[in-house]
């Protein structure tokens, strides 16, 4: 088992300062480098284990906290187990954080993001990598239609509202990308629906953009999260196969 370093740092954006959780093997590298985008419930020590699993397989990673204009990470008190009646009480203090974000600060954060990878002595030259979950793939998508030449590949699991009939959905900027992507939908999935997954599919094959979208039978909207009462283990070790042939394929080893 490949040995991970792991650490706290804070990465200067325009609007103030994320912190961030970095990951990577034991050593000087240079590693081929991962954003990482997280869920709604933020970054937190299972996101972090994510990242070292990520790390362990030879890879930068950065999982930056996404709500770091409300505070440092956790910025919402999570119990150690998300079970269905702790979340409405969550998503009270979730959604105004949420809805306060809008894509052009989202944008100028990921700038911010890539150009950490970039300057970073640990990263490997070249495009990035981006996986991202719920909300994160939707960040995932608009990071690789916004930064096109930074990014190689990107992938996104159960992932919410990527094609919807918003002005500003993630899909819309299907004819930007340039990375091979990836996306993992749920069945059981009220956020991301059979007509949002059959428009962003749509999108994709329109721009020509090589990609593969599968849904996974019998998985909820959260299917990768261990800590929540959606984890479904057949599932995520699923995307991690599919994770982890992605970026083999398309990053620098």
């Amino acid at each position: 088992m490949t040995a991970v370093r792991g650490t706290t740092v804070d990465v200067t954006t325009a609007d103030g300062v994320a912190d961030a959780y970095v990951a990577h093997p034991d050593g000087d590298g240079p590693f081929p480098a991962v954003l990482f985008y997280m869920d709604a419930f933020g970054l937190r020590p299972h996101l972090e284990k994510m990242a070292d699993r990520l790390a362990a397989e030879g890879y930068l990673v950065l999982v930056p906290n996404v709500f770091y204009r409300a505070g440092r990470a956790p910025v919402v008190e999570l119990p150690d187990f998300i079970d269905p009646a702790a979340r409405p009480g969550l998503f009270e203090q979730i959604m105004p954080m949420l809805r306060s974000l809008t894509p052009e600060g989202l944008m100028s954060d990921a700038r911010a993001y890539l150009g950490w990878l970039a300057d970073s002595p640990l990263a490997a030259g070249g495009p990035v990598g981006i996986t991202g979950y719920c909300m994160g793939a939707g960040l995932a998508l608009r990071t690789a239609g916004t930064y096109p030449d930074r990014v190689a590949a990107a992938a996104g699991f159960h992932g919410a509202n990527l094609a919807s009939e918003a002005d500003d959905s993630p899909h819309l900027l299907a004819g930007e990308v340039t990375a091979e992507l990836y996306f993992a939908h749920a069945d059981q999935d009220s956020a991301m629906p059979v007509e949002q997954i059959d428009r962003l599919e749509k999108a994709l094959t329109d721009a020509g953009v090589t990609h593969r979208c599968e849904v996974y039978a019998g998985a909820h909207h959260g299917y990768t999260q261990a800590d929540t009462a959606a984890y479904d283990a057949e599932a995520a070790e699923r995307h991690w196969t599919e994770l982890l042939a992605l970026f083999e394929r398309t990053l620098t080893p």
